[in-house]
């Protein structure tokens, strides 16, 4: 029974995910990718269910990346600074984002890219388009996954990192797998509004609360 439990860690990158879901910013995210596959699904409940998980999937790759790549800056640095050092860097990379989170400043952000035009059948262009999607770097999600990626860097895994991001995409994808599905879905969700912002503000304490953690982890490291 033990072997087939989930780790917590992967329980919370999962409902995480799930939760920012529903802040403002995944909004615009989510008309466009039920409109694409929608049209590609031609009226098929079960085809529209397999382009959603592509689609998610290909966000989920993008993610995974980015976890890779936080994982190999944390070994590559991690045997140039004391593992204390390394979590009060990473608390204050969080708590940084955690404040962005909260509108006091702005964190600079990815626009350039663009979701590309899908116009040839299949799965594959359903995954690049995931792919790109998974670019689209909102002011909502960035200080979250900014922080994630500072807590991997700390952690030096690269597996872990990969795979820990890939559950958080997924979370993070539920929505786009219900409203690429179901088209009735999209109409039923609640329109984005003052609640998704106070769903941003609690995310923002999270980051807060994370990031303070890291700190006095550390500092506990040093008077040890």
């Amino acid at each position: 029974m033990n072997a087939l439990a989930i780790p917590p860690d992967y329980l919370k990158a999962f409902f995480g995910g799930m939760l920012l879901s529903i802040t403002p910013c995944l909004y615009p995210l989510i008309p466009v990718s039920a409109g694409y596959i929608g049209i590609k699904a031609g009226g098929s409940k079960l085809k529209a269910f397999a382009l959603s998980l592509v689609y998610v999937t290909g966000i989920a790759v993008t993610y995974s990346a980015l976890g890779i790549i936080a994982s190999l800056y944390g070994k590559i640095f991690g045997s140039l600074l004391p593992a204390s050092v390394a979590n009060i860097l990473a608390g204050a990379i969080i708590i940084l984002f955690g404040i962005g989170m909260l509108d006091i400043f702005h964190l600079p952000l990815l626009k350039a890219v663009k979701l590309p035009a899908v116009q040839k059948e299949g799965y594959l262009p359903i995954f690049v388009l995931g792919l790109s999607s998974g670019l689209l770097i909102s002011p909502c999600i960035t200080p979250a996954l900014g922080a994630i990626l500072a807590y991997l860097a700390t952690k030096q895994n690269i597996v872990y990192g990969a795979t820990l991001l890939f559950v958080f995409a997924y979370g993070m994808g539920v929505i786009l797998i219900l409203t690429g599905t179901f088209s009735a879905v999209l109409v039923r969700l609640p329109k984005s509004g003052r609640w998704t912002h106070y769903v941003k503000k609690i995310c923002a304490f999270l980051l807060l609360i994370m990031g303070a953690y890291f700190i006095f982890s550390g500092i506990g490291m040093v008077q040890r």
